[in-house]
């Protein structure tokens, strides 16, 4: 992207010409008000672009309003450095989904960009602002993007909320980190983010929603013993314990699983030998556990130690990981009443050096 080092040009020839195109616009609305409803999505474009055109005869802009062809962002430009995001709705209000976050379509040279909204419900009416006043959150479609929304409050934006200016995020190799981790600050317990789950992930997303059922076994037998490694909760017993990791399923894996709890509790208990003692009554769940474990530790060995802080919810390091995800599953486990005649914690550090 190259970015101009100019401050604005013709800044006050530009505001005039905006009001005078807003006006012009309004008053096209008022007199053909059928005309200018048909002039939906893309149409509106070249309209908007032949009025500007009009109006900036006589002005530092006459000759310079271009329209942009193709899939490019913004829609119109004016002197290779003022831009207009042409938006339209059919419905009677001000908001729709605007462009990408990222931005990798923008037009070189464009530094200053305004929302032009058409709202072609009765009473038509057209409405101007500043591309970076009107963005109130970040949405996600097949990526993410912005929310528009003409009536938004000064102070409101979603630039204001990560408290970072639009000109400054978007000029940053990745955009979506800081939005990212805005949306995880406000996350409410059992909550994830759909589709951008770490900001750093280079995992693509999956197209094709999974039945578990359809799933092979090698396929199963891995995702069962990520969920052990990651959401250690599943060894307590809170009555949601296996919500996050049923989440986990879906926006990171794209796998749907009717029955998540079955998957670790499902068989009763049975009888498991340490070191030569056997220890009776063990929860599947635990069961589960110790027969996964080399699987499992290779799990929590590869994962880098900043990817188990975001699943565990808590500090860890590179060396203490393992001896970390040892601690968490035995406080989960000390929560059983099924298991309160297990020391866990000891078994698995038995298990681990024998």
């Amino acid at each position: 992207m190259i970015i101009s080092a100019n401050s604005d040009p013709n800044k006050i020839e530009f505001d005039s010409l905006l009001s005078s195109t807003i006006s012009e616009l309004n008053d096209c609305a008022n007199k053909s008000p059928k005309k200018v409803s048909s002039l939906s999505g893309r149409n509106l474009e070249p309209f908007v672009r032949d009025v500007m055109t009009e109006l900036a005869v006589g002005t530092p802009f006459e000759n310079s309003i271009e329209l942009i062809s193709g899939q490019k962002f913004p829609d119109i430009v004016a002197k290779k450095y003022y831009g207009i995001e042409v938006k339209t709705t059919t419905q009677n209000h001000w908001k729709t989904t605007g462009n990408s976050v990222l931005e990798t379509t923008r037009v070189d040279d464009v530094e200053r960009i305004f929302m032009l909204f058409a709202k072609l419900a009765k009473p038509i009416e057209f409405r101007c602002r500043p591309y970076e006043e009107v963005l109130s959150e970040v949405v996600v479609t097949h990526s993410p993007r912005y929310l528009i929304d003409m009536n938004l409050e000064d102070g409101k934006t979603i630039f204001d909320k990560i408290k970072l200016p639009y000109d400054t995020l978007r000029k940053k190799d990745n955009p979506i980190k800081p939005i990212v981790e805005f949306y995880k600050s406000k996350l409410k317990s059992g909550e994830e983010l759909w589709w951008i789950g770490h900001e750093n992930d280079e995992k693509a997303s999956n197209f094709i929603i999974k039945i578990w059922n359809n799933l092979s076994n090698s396929e199963q037998q891995n995702l069962k013993v990520r969920g052990m490694a990651y959401f250690p909760e599943i060894f307590g017993n809170s009555s949601d314990k296996f919500g996050r990791l049923a989440l986990w399923f879906v926006t990171s894996e794209s796998v749907v699983c009717p029955n998540v709890r079955d998957l670790f509790t499902a068989g009763g208990k049975d009888i498991y030998a340490i070191k030569g003692k056997v220890y009776h009554d063990i929860p599947r769940v635990f069961m589960n556990l110790f027969e996964n474990l080399p699987q499992i530790i290779e799990t929590i060995i590869s994962t880098p130690a900043i990817e188990l802080v975001d699943y565990w919810k808590t500090s860890t390091t590179e060396k203490s990981k393992l001896f970390n995800w040892i601690e968490l599953v035995d406080t989960e486990a000390r929560k059983q009443r099924k298991a309160k005649h297990l020391n866990i914690k000891r078994m698995l550090t038995d298990l681990i050096l024998r």
